[in-house]
């Protein structure tokens, strides 16, 4: 499957390109939103909503740039979107036996201290190996930007893992003079 022809087509609203799309991005687009909405269903959703979203806009999309970048661009402000809509309670997760989530239970608390664009950030950083460049496109900010909040949300995230929060510790906690 070549990416410029199939971008070409999907440009074009060609139905089998939205197809080949949905197959080449699909899991991974589901894994992304799974990371950011903590939820396997409302993961679903919002890949099935940013397809459709796509396919509706497909006019907006200018052939030669990354398909693959318009597609998460799309797939994050939706997930934005589904939890500003639905106000979801991220720190109770559902029941074990509903979702099949594979998140364990301390590190899925720690992602929930994250906001969803940290864990868009961090999941793209380190799930999914992205450049900073290639965020930079995606979120339609700078590269420098996103380095320096991937490093505050990774310390974040490290220190929920640990189970010492920076607000938590006391003063002399942080720091040891001597």
């Amino acid at each position: 499957m070549n990416a410029q022809s199939l971008e070409a087509r999907f440009a074009d609203g060609c139905e089998q390109a939205l197809n080949e799309a949905v197959a080449l991005y699909g899991q991974p687009l589901l894994r992304y939103c799974h990371h950011i909405l903590c939820n396997y269903h409302d993961a679903q959703d919002a890949v099935q909503t940013t397809f459709i979203k796509a396919y509706d806009n497909h006019k907006r999309f200018q052939p030669g740039t990354s398909l693959s970048a318009w597609l998460y661009r799309i797939a994050y402000t939706t997930c934005v979107d589904m939890l500003r809509r639905r106000k979801l309670q991220l720190m109770s997760p559902p029941p074990a036996a509903v979702d099949p989530d594979y998140i364990g239970e301390d590190v899925r608390r720690a992602l929930n201290t994250l906001t969803p664009e940290q864990r868009a950030l961090v999941y793209s950083r380190v799930i999914e190996q992205r450049s900073f460049d290639a965020l930079a496109v995606i979120y339609g900010k700078p590269a420098a930007t996103l380095r320096k909040r991937y490093e505050r949300a990774r310390k974040k995230l490290a220190q929920a893992l640990a189970g010492t929060p920076a607000e938590r510790r006391k003063p002399d906690e942080q720091s040891h003079t001597g």
